[in-house]
């Protein structure tokens, strides 16, 4: 896919769930429970053991899946996960050397971003998004509602404590997609193996998206 393609990925499907579990097994699994519930992106993030390896092997037996990597914090681990396959970097916090190292290769990048400096500073670097994080602990979806009133075009992720409460709120809050971890990829499914339980969360949040946005769209 190219970078077009996986930026209109994002935007649409609205939902980028982040993996972090214990093992490769368990990264394995909850990638196969998201993509098979409709959500065809997974995000492993960098705190998973053998993560440069896990999305290798999702890139290598399931190339309709769109997998990125997380919680980046370096140049060198971001060569390494683009090496492996993956089609999209993020980090936690404001790397500029990371995101020019993304252009450069010509691959979807948001970096985190607390602050409107850092927003600001994100933008310019010549991010695809912005993701606003930890958005629960900078006031959740009024966060996010007053960094678009200076900010309408900038693209902004929600991303840290978004659950099955604030989610329709942060898309009416203007965020152009969510970045939701355990809320959706629940510990106890994962250790149960439970497929359905993640099934369903996955069914039940691409619904409160899509309503969300239609509500926005009717205005």
């Amino acid at each position: 896919m190219t970078r077009d393609q996986i930026r209109t990925a994002i935007q649409e499907i609205g939902i980028i769930p982040a993996i972090r579990v214990s093992s490769e097994a368990d990264a394995l699994f909850a990638a196969d429970a998201v993509s098979s519930s409709g959500i065809p992106i997974v995000e492993v993030t960098m705190t998973v053991p053998g993560a440069v390896k896990v999305i290798s092997d999702l890139v290598r037996s399931n190339p309709s899946l769109i997998v990125g990597a997380g919680s980046l914090s370096g140049v060198e681990k971001a060569k390494r996960c683009l090496d492996a396959g993956a089609m999209f970097l993020t980090s936690p916090g404001l790397d500029p050397d990371l995101v020019e190292f993304a252009i450069e290769n010509n691959t979807v990048v948001f970096p985190g971003a607390m602050t409107p400096s850092e927003v600001m500073a994100a933008w310019k670097s010549g991010a695809d998004f912005v993701k606003v994080f930890p958005c629960s602990h900078l006031g959740g979806p009024a966060y996010i509602r007053a960094l678009k009133r200076p900010f309408p075009d900038i693209p902004l992720i929600a991303s840290g404590g978004v659950n099955q409460q604030t989610a329709a709120e942060f898309i009416h809050a203007g965020a152009i997609a969510l970045g939701i971890g355990h809320d959706l990829i629940q510990p106890r499914a994962i250790e149960r193996r439970e497929k359905g339980w993640i099934r369903e969360l996955s069914l039940r949040y691409l619904q409160m998206i899509a309503d969300s946005r239609g509500v926005l769209n009717a205005k």
